[in-house]
């Protein structure tokens, strides 16, 4: 009994020594998740976070025999999104033993390669690009990839410092959303594009009505560079904004002008904006007053619409136009929409892009007119098929919300995010270390140019906006490809 009594002693030393290690080790993680910045969910979320991080690892080896492949997810794959993480890094984007995209899928881009491509020293880099002529303060844009519009409401404090500082360093621009110019767009010093959305949040009077007076005070901050009236949105075409009313903090508020802890309901459209000629006199209006190139950015449901307007510029004279377009396909993002748009409504940026191209080349405006594409392109292939197809530039939102650490747990209507990236609670934006993602925002805006020029110096010519359709084929039904250029031909 003696033994006995001595071996339960024993194992009853070793259960509270192996717990009290086990709680070590668990205080010991929890202190190092909580300090360490590159991780939002884990500094959010110690200790249990780390586990997202195992299953992801040990998913490489083991996803073969379940059921999520790498190109499965939606509304962006593991491949895209390991693509985005890799880049952000900064530390080298190779991949090995081939790849895992699935060539024969319908509208597949496949680059034509050149027999004798441009030499090492004959490989340029891109060029900037000057847009609004007629506008007393033209804007050259420096980069062909650049933000694209998100608001702060929709996005975090945090996200929104991040994105100007990482703006600022990798010299792109930055579209404020249609949430108005708040501090946090100016701090990091980057390049602005301020968007005028439907309910003229930032320059409004108190009827709601656009007011010359708030767009002066607008277009005086050096760092705004152009104005995009924005008609539509991919997500959600013919309805506007929704920012929820836990997301309606007072600083928000006063920023849009509007009451604060109410829902915030943009109108569906311009209310003074009734056919394309208010719709030119408007642009007209804005660069007269800002003396900055003014743009508007739609969702392309059929072609005729837009014949139309550039049928109406060429009668008024091209120094009516405005001075960009930016087409978002119908399979654009947003943080809150109701389902039937995002699902089937607009045309898709594939199908879109290449029409309005064509309809700005057919009146002769595809010079006086920058192109702009934007729609779930967020890796180098998508950018540069569009800029094959005829963008000018290219902006994206959820390639740098994926660069600040978003983890895609579709809660960006909830006010819960898990890493801080579109919420407003304080204790969930912790994860989103300012200082940390800024950098990450830099080297993804810096890696897409650098592989887009990459495949550009592969199809044999020297700069990415010199690549024509010719140099993209484009998967067919009849399990073929064909030259972009021959399609609709």
């Amino acid at each position: 009994m003696e033994i006995v009594a001595r071996a339960l002693e024993v194992m009853a030393l070793v259960f509270v020594l192996t717990i009290g290690a086990v709680v070590a080790l668990a205080l010991a993680f929890y202190l190092i998740d909580r300090s360490q910045t590159a991780d939002a969910v884990r500094r959010n979320y110690p200790v249990i976070g780390r586990f997202r991080h195992l299953f992801t690892e040990l998913g490489e080896f083991f996803r073969q025999y379940f059921f999520a492949m790498d190109r499965e997810e939606m509304p962006f794959n593991r491949a895209q999104r390991d693509w985005v993480k890799r880049a952000s890094s900064g530390t080298g984007n190779t991949v090995a033993f081939g790849s895992t995209r699935n060539l024969n899928v319908v509208g597949t881009p496949i680059f034509v390669n050149a027999a004798f491509p441009p030499v090492d020293d004959q490989y340029a880099s891109s060029e900037p690009l000057t847009i609004g002529p007629y506008a007393k303060q033209p804007y050259r844009a420096p980069s062909f990839f650049n933000i694209s519009g998100m608001s702060y409401g929709a996005l975090s404090r945090p996200a929104v410092r991040a994105l100007s500082r990482g703006a600022k360093e990798a010299g792109i621009w930055m579209n404020t959303g249609e949430g108005g110019l708040s501090p946090w767009h100016l701090e990091g010093g980057a390049d602005l594009v301020f968007q005028i959305g439907t309910a003229k949040y930032g320059v409004r009077d108190e009827a709601g009505r656009l007011s010359d007076d708030k767009l002066r005070e607008l277009a005086a901050h050096e760092q705004v560079k152009m104005f995009e009236i924005k008609l539509a949105q991919g997500a959600k075409p013919g309805k506007g904004g929704i920012l929820p009313a836990e997301k309606v903090t007072s600083e928000i508020a006063s920023i849009r002008g509007i009451p604060a802890g109410q829902s915030s309901l943009s109108p569906n459209r311009h209310i003074e904006v009734d056919d394309w000629g208010d719709l030119l006199d408007m642009v007209a209006h804005v660069r007269e007053v800002t003396g900055k190139p003014v743009g508007i950015k739609t969702v392309l449901g059929a072609a005729e619409p837009l014949g139309e307007l550039m049928a109406l510029i060429r009668a008024r004279g091209e120094e009516s136009a405005p001075d960009f377009i930016t087409i978002d396909g119908g399979e654009g993002g947003t943080g809150a929409s109701p389902m039937p748009l995002i699902d089937l409504v607009g045309v898709s940026i594939r199908e879109a892009l290449p029409v309005v191209a064509d309809l700005l080349r057919e009146h002769g405006l595809k010079e006086r007119i920058r192109l702009i594409a934007s729609g779930k392109l967020i890796n180098p292939s998508d950018v540069a098929w569009a800029l094959c197809a005829g963008a000018d530039f290219v902006v994206s939102a959820r390639g740098f919300m994926f660069s600040v650490g978003c983890i895609q747990a579709m809660k960006c209507n909830r006010n819960t995010c898990p890493t801080g990236v579109t919420t407003h609670d304080r204790r969930l934006q912790r994860g989103l270390v300012v200082e940390d993602k800024y950098m990450k925002v830099a080297h993804y805006a810096k890696g897409i140019v650098k592989e887009v020029e990459t495949i550009a110096h592969s199809v044999g010519v020297s700069e990415p906006r010199q690549m024509r359709r010719r140099h993209v084929r484009i998967v067919t039904d009849r399990g073929v490809s064909v030259p972009m250029h021959e399609i609709g031909a």
